[in-house]
């Protein structure tokens, strides 16, 4: 990579595209320059940086030097939100999107317990209503999510908004505060099939670790013999918690339609993590080829 502290830059190459020029033209390149302290460069830059010799330098393409600028300082950082049905395998597939595109994995349930556990005026609130038994108001979580989305490392890494949310009043106040996702991934999976993963689930009290008595067995004799059931990983009860789910995030999915990605979830989870790492890499073909547009 060209030095930072260099006041003539071109941007050629981005990482998700190797080898594929963002910018095809028979001429030369012209001269793309910027303050040696300006605050568009910095180490996260997600296109590769070249220095290029230029004889001039032409005040009249400074717009597309700005676009091009905007988006290697990934100025519009990906906004996506995840959604699936109990033991859908979404939290394993939030852990390996994270891992890859280091976004900032946000789900409701983590903040609510660790805003209660910080002591915050939310969580106060959230503790007040949990304490009688009552659900947290919809108001009250909306605005943990809106000001976790809204802190630096969201805004400049990205998020990943995990299960949330999950009703159309959830989905139309972070809709009201700016948030909307450029990709909303849905999980898809067969009922009998998320029957049977939750039936066979089975946890050790003393690791802590989730086994499951088909897919993922315990070690030894002396595991398989401590492991409990949770009370409600119960056929009945998943079938009411599956009808619950799918009413609550139609009205959900009706919102986000022109993002929607479907996924089917019953398959590996390499395999799955295939069709998701597809569509990010296509959603980030499709934003350098209207950068290479914008410059042409």
């Amino acid at each position: 990579m060209a030095s930072l502290n260099s006041s003539s830059v071109s941007f050629l190459n981005s990482p998700s595209l190797p080898n594929k020029p963002l910018l095809t033209t028979n001429s030369s390149l012209n001269q793309l320059s910027f303050p040696k302290s300006s605050s568009l460069i910095n180490s996260n830059d997600s296109l590769t940086l070249f220095h290029v010799r230029s004889s001039r330098a032409s005040s009249s393409r400074s717009p597309k030097a700005l676009v091009v600028a905007a988006a290697a300082n990934k100025s519009e950082p990906l906004k996506i939100m995840i959604s699936g049905a109990p033991a859908s395998g979404k939290g394993t597939q939030c852990e390996l999107i994270k891992k890859k595109y280091d976004l900032v994995h946000v789900a409701a349930g983590d903040l609510l317990r660790a805003e209660i556990s910080s002591g915050s005026d939310n969580g106060k609130r959230a503790k007040e209503y949990m304490d009688i038994g009552q659900l947290v108001p919809d108001e009250i979580v909306v605005m943990m999510v809106k000001e976790r989305l809204m802190q630096p490392d969201s805004q400049d890494k990205g998020w990943l908004l995990d299960g949330y949310p999950r009703s159309l009043s959830q989905a139309t106040k972070l809709q009201g505060y700016g948030f909307h996702p450029e990709l909303f991934i849905l999980l898809e999976v067969p009922e009998e099939i998320l029957v049977e993963r939750v039936v066979g689930r089975r946890l050790d009290p003393v690791t802590g670790k989730i086994y499951h008595l088909k897919y993922s067995p315990p070690e030894t004799e002396e595991i398989a013999a401590r492991l409990t059931q949770r009370f409600d990983d119960t056929e009945e009860k998943v079938k009411l918690r599956l009808h619950t789910h799918h009413q609550n995030v139609a009205s959900v999915l009706a919102m986000f339609e022109d993002t929607i990605i479907k996924v089917d979830g019953s398959v590996s989870k390499e395999a799955v993590f295939a069709q998701i790492d597809s569509a990010l890499t296509k959603l980030l073909e499709q934003r350098a080829e209207k950068i290479g547009s914008a410059i042409a």
